[in-house]
């Protein structure tokens, strides 16, 4: 029975490597060959399968917003003015991940109307005169 060391294995030809396991930055992808000699006529100790590293274009990183802030107080006192609100951005895109929308909105509020201040009433009245 010593004939087992004389013969070597027999393996078919290594596959095509396969697919990248990831469709966009790091993954693994692998190739397998088969055993042809019988397992009886000895032990075959070579690799039937290998894997490697692959790398595809990075994935894209879409931006990210925290919450919308509280809305401001009205800019004036009286009559006709705006508030703001803000939001921060948490991620910047990248690699053509989607664009931030608007950080900033802006709406109208009105508080009670002014009264005329002293100064209207002169006027008014210089020009009755």
């Amino acid at each position: 029975l010593l004939l087992s060391d004389t013969i070597p294995c027999l393996l078919s030809p290594w596959s095509e490597w396969s697919d990248c396991s990831v469709t966009c930055g790091k993954g693994m992808r692998t190739r397998q060959r088969m055993l042809k000699s019988a397992a009886e006529l000895g032990d075959c100790n070579e690799e039937l399968e290998q894997a490697e590293k692959c790398m595809l274009p990075e994935c894209p990183i879409h931006c990210e917003l925290t919450e919308w802030s509280q809305w401001s107080e009205c800019n004036t006192s009286c009559g006709k003015g705006h508030m703001i609100r803000t939001r921060m951005i948490k991620i910047e895109p990248q690699f053509g991940g989607t664009a931030c929308p608007e950080t900033v909105q802006r709406t109208k509020c009105r508080v009670r109307k002014c009264l005329r201040g002293p100064g209207m009433e002169k006027r008014r009245w210089k020009e009755a005169r």
